[in-house]
């Protein structure tokens, strides 16, 4: 079996985090959601010209999951901005982390977590930080057992759809 291995993406990777992204959002959501609105999401908020612009972008940090020569995961980082909440320190916020499908449950998030703890530590962040759809069981328990706790809430749209989610920090 191959171990996964965890790369910064450079701009060269745009396309392909453009793909995953669109691919992994998909598949962790549509089973969910309309198909309306899942849609007008995917075709107004989260194209592939607008994910792609993302990397590289800074302030931005892309971490890419491989099994082999393989993607099989992701995660995006931002410094900014941040919540009301969080303004008083350096904080750092896990913006997107997903694994393909197929691989979930294979340790892809975890590799993927311990990579943005560290990357979160070497820019200084006092705090590290995400934002998990209240419906997301699955990831809430994952997070909590990584050790993030919720501080708030604030509404996503997808679509026409107002969505809840949590907002979840852990200290480092």
């Amino acid at each position: 079996m191959n171990t996964i291995r965890i790369e910064v993406a450079t701009k060269k990777d745009a396309a392909l985090i453009a793909d995953l992204s669109r691919q992994t959002f998909y598949d962790a959501f549509a089973a969910d959601n309309t198909k309306e609105d899942m849609d007008k999401f995917m075709n107004e908020q989260f194209t592939r010209e607008q994910l792609m612009e993302e990397v590289g972008r800074e302030g931005n940090v892309f971490l890419l999951a491989y099994e082999g020569e393989e993607a099989i995961g992701y995660a995006r980082m931002r410094e900014t901005p941040k919540p009301v909440l969080l303004e008083g320190g350096p904080a750092i916020e896990i913006a997107r982390i997903y694994a393909m499908q197929k691989s979930i449950g294979k340790g892809v998030g975890s590799a993927l977590m311990q990579h943005c703890i560290a990357v979160a530590k070497q820019k200084s962040a006092g705090v590290i930080w995400l934002g998990v759809w209240e419906k997301n069981y699955k990831a809430i328990a994952f997070y909590t057992k990584w050790g993030f706790e919720k501080f708030s809430e604030h509404v996503f749209m997808l679509g026409n759809d107002p969505q809840t989610d949590w907002l979840m920090k852990k200290g480092l």
